[in-house]
């Protein structure tokens, strides 16, 4: 009788460690992400939306700025999964190019900006925790997260849209 009673505390162990868990990220993280959210929403009213649009269609005529600062504002502003609606703003053919870009940066970004793309989080959380526990700052990793992102999105983004043209070319 003793695995019964060893698998019934440990069965309600699970749940009771998977409640903690979310106790502490509903008052650890989940604030957070609802005042980041709130602000960045904020900046677009204050700014207009007309003039936020206006920007995005003047990064998309340059490869620099569309496969840099237009995804980096797409998922900041939009979210994943709505940030891949700035796809509209590019050329038909500047889409794969753009879609590989966006896609490249949605992990990178969760670091500095937890609420853009929420289910990249518990991913981040784990390599955070496992360098808190080594003792090393985890501000630090965020940053060069989200520079490497910005770098790697970049290289993604005009080496898509080459592929793309010689493929487009070929038919």
């Amino acid at each position: 009788m003793d695995w019964i009673e060893w698998f019934g505390e440990h069965f309600i162990g699970m749940f009771n460690a998977g409640g903690e868990q979310f106790m502490n990220l509903l008052t650890g993280i989940v604030p957070t992400l609802v005042v980041l959210l709130t602000f960045t929403y904020a900046l677009i009213k204050f700014i207009g939306e007309e003039r936020v649009t206006k920007a995005i269609r003047f990064t998309s005529k340059y490869a620099l700025l569309r496969y840099t600062l237009m995804p980096i504002l797409s998922i900041l502003l939009l979210t994943n999964p709505m940030a891949y609606t700035f796809g509209r703003f590019v050329e038909e053919r500047q889409k794969p190019a753009f879609f590989d870009s966006l896609v490249s940066f949605l992990h990178p970004v969760t670091a500095l900006f937890p609420y853009a793309n929420a289910g990249e989080l518990f991913v981040y959380l784990g390599i955070a925790n496992g360098l808190t526990q080594a003792g090393y700052s985890t501000s630090e990793l965020a940053v060069r997260f989200f520079l490497v992102g910005i770098l790697v999105m970049l290289i993604r983004g005009l080496l898509t849209e080459q592929i793309t043209k010689y493929l487009m070319k070929r038919m």
